[in-house]
């Protein structure tokens, strides 16, 4: 059975779920990000009101259709006029290895560039992250570099453009 998803903007009430994987250190392994401290229900909200209110970030909660359960976010970071950095995770991993990255991906590209008009959407992927390098390369993002010990990864807007005229 194919699981479907959908991307809505993150609300502040995501916070008493997403506090949870925050503190997973299966995730850290992932995400590159290992709080120093336990993030409780309260620090998640606090830190999620701040983000919210940044101009320059567009952040998303991964949803299942069929239950509207929140399992993850997808954002785009550092937007300009030109450009954003993607981001992506699956918290819940019940829904890891189900293809649910890649619809949020090519959600989240469609929504940068089609909404946002953004012209290039960029990211870094640690190289022991294979599902997720798997995923990026299936939307269409190619390697470009390595920055830090990160794998970097861009898509244009004309290349995206393409790949879903193919696909039509």
């Amino acid at each position: 059975m194919t699981i479907s998803v959908y991307i809505r903007p993150l609300v502040i009430e995501d916070a008493s779920i997403s506090y949870a994987w925050r503190n997973d250190p299966v995730i850290w392994t992932y995400t590159g990000y290992k709080p120093t401290h336990y993030i409780s229900s309260e620090i998640e909200t606090a830190w999620l009101r701040e983000k919210l209110a940044k101009t320059d970030q567009l952040r998303f909660a991964i949803c299942v259709k069929e239950l509207n359960t929140y399992i993850g976010n997808i954002q785009l970071l550092d937007v300009t006029d030109h450009d954003a950095e993607l981001h992506l995770f699956i918290g819940n991993k019940l829904y890891w290895g189900k293809g649910i990255g890649y619809q949020a991906t090519v959600q989240m590209i469609r929504y940068g560039f089609l909404i946002k008009e953004l012209e290039v959407i960029y990211l870094k992927v640690h190289p022991a992250n294979i599902s997720a390098i798997t995923i990026y390369e299936k939307a269409g993002f190619e390697i470009t570099g390595k920055h830090n010990d990160l794998i970097t990864m861009n898509i244009s807007k004309s290349k995206f453009v393409s790949l879903q005229n193919q696909q039509s």
